[in-house]
């Protein structure tokens, strides 16, 4: 699995690093980027100039309520792009709204997915993305991002 890059859109420093330890305990080594905002996931996907990003990652796990650019107007831009529109996004939250979860499926994640606030849960939820997304999960290859 170590191949495939995740990227991961997470503004809670919190969340981020239970996110990151749940991988880690689970041995899932892939390399793992982390965009703090929307507006850097987007430059990370895209570059600032919307020639190509930094990265082309295998999946993303992409919070909802997060600054600068919000998660789904993230997803939004994601489907939009030939570059990414088939790129794994999984919605990965604590939102309990109704309508984040029917937003989200509208603009096209893959998955919804609402964080657990119970540790273990949290590591089991994690563990079962990561075998799933990135072992099981067949994607077509992205074109070019450059």
């Amino acid at each position: 699995m170590s191949n495939k890059t995740i990227l991961l859109v997470e503004d809670n420093p919190d969340d981020e690093e239970l996110t990151l330890l749940a991988f880690q305990q689970n041995k899932i080594c892939n390399a793992i980027t982390v965009a703090r905002d929307g507006a850097e996931a987007l430059d990370l996907l895209f570059g600032p100039d919307d020639k190509g990003g930094s990265i082309s990652p295998t999946l993303v796990l992409l919070d909802l309520n997060l600054p600068k650019v919000s998660g789904l107007d993230v997803l939004r831009r994601i489907r939009g792009d030939a570059r990414t529109k088939l790129l794994p996004v999984v919605v990965l939250t604590s939102s309990q709204e109704e309508q984040d979860l029917i937003d989200g499926y509208s603009l096209g994640c893959n998955s919804y997915v609402r964080k657990p606030v119970n540790f273990a849960e949290f590591l089991e939820t994690v563990r079962q993305l990561g075998l799933y997304w990135l072992l099981l999960n067949k994607t077509p290859e992205l074109p070019a991002a450059r």
